[in-house]
């Protein structure tokens, strides 16, 4: 009992000193008291619900450094940077880094006062990573986005199971797996693949009071986007399927004087470092997206976030939607879509799952692509340009990236997107050589000197640079100070390594003969059975018009214990059309009385009944004809549908 009050009373004091807190966010003191007692432990926490803090606290609550697996690079960058400004140190590896900045990397974790390492899951089974791992301090591991474990996840990686393989070096480490959104399968699934004994299970209520609901099904999607942009104040998240609709939809707004930039995956790192800068700052008020915007982003005040595309699965949509409303005031979730949506959703399972001799032949093209001799390969990086391949190969673009995916989920190799390696420096020549350059060359001096006077390390590694910074710090232009750097490298002054910021292919093993790449052809079909029911759930979420959304959304992940939210779509209709009664009093007599007369039409009947609710006078008719009070006839004149009382005359009197 001793060893828990002063475990309480130590993670209070860590939090208010360094994130400035007196107190936890619900369920973040059970999660970390859980970890502090070495219990393995699964936290399910909405988007924005503080899970870092879950993991940061305990490990700066022990001795040692907390290993934090997390497949987002810019997400990482961001937590390290974030917390060496509280005067935490931490580092990264993530894809991208050479051997001798991974090595350096390491060294400074063995070694160094450091409390977090960050590590992307592909990094995990390097043989450096393995050699230093043993006498790695590890006081806890915490797994980031966790559903990525578990092949009946929405976003699969295997990399993540290679995960456990770290709890037979390091025995009695508690872990603690983090995700926003798992159902109940895929949480058994985490637990299993991670080894969790001592298991403890938290979980936050899907349910965001805040954050209301609406599905609106639109014949111009555009028109109904710039409608609710113009109606709801203050910044948001378009989101959309397509990198080229992005740009289309972002020209669009601004036309109409609405401040918006557009995001993908397939701009260069400057560019979508800049315009999600400007977006965190409000410079930009809307960002139209794909996917790729927003994981680990941190803006309490997003008051809207829409959808003009149906993601593939609830797990995506809850994630995304999500991001509105952090600060707990009112905001908006809307998805929009025509029922053609519907048709072609319901297609993607086929896309995104090639044939098995699909596979192979991109295989075989890539090898060739890659110019990759058999029996080499293991362990590479290759810039990788998917479209010009697709093309080079006569290969369909999707088919192409699906394929690779598929071979990724396999294990065979890994694809990322988002690859960015900063610039390097590395001096080559010795001090004599730099001093008679130097006495030859007196215009190189202030470039020489400000990078030795900068860059510590500069004159033993490569040593991570910007030309930007550069450029601004000496008065000149970017590319003149690339051009000065480029110099310098061919006179073999420095090595200089510019920045790269392409996708890259890596493969896991060695070039194989194509026909012996094997795909798990059972696993395989299961995985997209995984993703024909998520469709198949999206689908009737998008589709039902009489449950509460977050009912919905909540009950899908086997949370059953939320009420009607009041302010989705859905619960705003109903509220417009329930009867007191005292109203289904009055509509019920008025409604007797008029058909006592002769049978009407419903329009008629309606019309008769004025200064009431329509919807409301249709639901008590609906009740009479179920309580068999009334019927619905043709009329043998005319074929109108006739509203009458039960045993009319079926030929009333016409007046």
């Amino acid at each position: 009992m001793l060893f828990h009050l002063i475990n309480v009373a130590n993670i209070h004091s860590i939090l208010q000193s360094y994130w400035g807190y007196t107190s936890f966010r619900p369920l973040q003191e059970e999660i970390i008291l859980s970890v502090l007692s070495g219990h393995d432990t699964l936290a399910i926490m909405p988007t924005g619900g503080g899970k870092s803090i879950c993991f940061q606290v305990p490990a700066m609550a022990s001795k040692g450094i907390c290993l934090v697996v997390t497949p987002l690079i810019a997400l990482m960058k961001d937590q390290v940077e974030n917390l060496k400004n509280k005067g935490i140190h931490a580092l990264a590896i993530h894809s991208g880094m050479s051997f001798a900045e991974v090595k350096k990397t390491l060294d400074n974790a063995l070694y160094g006062n450091f409390k977090f390492l960050y590590v992307s899951p592909e990094r995990l089974t390097t043989r450096l990573f393995k050699e230093y791992l043993p006498a790695l301090p590890v006081n806890l591991i915490a797994v980031d986005e966790a559903h990525c474990i578990s092949q009946w996840g929405y976003d699969f990686r295997p990399p993540y199971l290679t995960i456990a393989d770290i709890r037979e070096v390091k025995p009695g480490i508690p872990v603690l797996a983090l995700t926003a959104s798992a159902t109940k399968k895929v949480q058994e699934d985490i637990c299993d693949k991670l080894h969790f004994a001592k298991i403890k299970t938290f979980r936050q209520s899907y349910e965001r009071p805040n954050l209301s609901y609406s599905v609106l099904n639109v014949d111009v999607k555009i028109n109904k986007l710039l409608e609710i942009i113009q109606k709801v104040s203050g910044c948001g998240i378009v989101y959309c399927r397509s990198r080229n609709r992005t740009k289309e939809i972002a020209e669009l707004l601004r036309l109409h004087h609405i401040s918006a930039d557009y995001y993908h995956a397939g701009l260069s790192y400057e560019d979508r470092n800049e315009k999600q800068t400007k977006w965190l700052n409000n410079e930009t008020r809307i960002m139209v997206c794909t996917n790729a915007f927003g994981m680990g982003i941190d803006k309490p005040d997003v008051r809207l976030v829409v959808h003009v595309d149906i993601p593939d699965s609830i797990e995506s949509y809850y994630q995304e939607a999500g991001r509105a409303g952090r600060d707990g005031e009112k905001s908006y979730a809307v998805l929009l879509y025509k029922k053609t949506d519907i048709t072609e959703l319901r297609k993607i399972p086929d896309t995104r799952f090639p044939s098995i001799e699909e596979i192979r032949k991109v295989y075989q093209a890539l090898v060739n692509y890659l110019q990759l001799p058999a029996g080499s390969g293991e362990d590479c990086f290759y810039d990788f340009d998917l479209t010009g391949f697709a093309n080079q190969f006569k290969l369909g673009t999707l088919t192409a990236t699906y394929a690779i995916k598929a071979m990724e989920q396999e294990g065979i190799l890994s694809y990322s997107e988002q690859i960015f390696k900063p610039s390097t420096i590395v001096f080559c020549c010795s001090k004599s050589t730099l001093e008679e350059f130097e006495n030859t060359y007196p215009q190189a001096e202030p470039y020489i000197k400000f990078l030795l006077r900068s860059y510590g390390g500069i004159m033993d590694l490569p040593t991570p640079v910007s030309e930007k910074q550069i450029a601004k710090s000496l008065r000149k232009d970017t590319e003149y100070i690339k051009k000065i750097l480029t110099r310098l490298s061919h006179k073999k002054i420095i090595n200089y390594q510019p920045q790269k910021d392409s996708p890259q292919i890596q493969f896991l093993y060695n070039r194989v003969v194509t026909e012996n790449v094997y795909i798990d052809n059972i696993r395989y079909s299961e995985r997209k059975n995984v993703l024909t029911n998520q469709i198949d759930a999206i689908t009737q979420y998008v589709e039902n018009t009489g449950r509460c959304r977050s009912e919905i959304i909540a009950a899908y992940f086997n949370d059953h214990s939320i009420q009607p939210c009041g302010i989705c779509d859905n619960c705003i209709e109903k509220k417009k059309t329930k009867i007191t009664a005292g109203e289904f009093s009055v509509f019920y007599t008025s409604i007797m009385d008029l058909l006592e007369q002769r049978a009407m039409t419903l329009r008629e009947l309606t019309d008769k009944i004025k200064g009431n609710d329509h919807q409301k006078i249709w639901n008590v008719i609906k009740h009479l004809m179920e309580e068999d009070a009334i019927e619905i006839s043709d009329n043998r004149d005319d074929g109108k549908i006739m509203i009458k009382k039960k045993g009319q005359d079926k030929n009333p009197a016409r007046f």
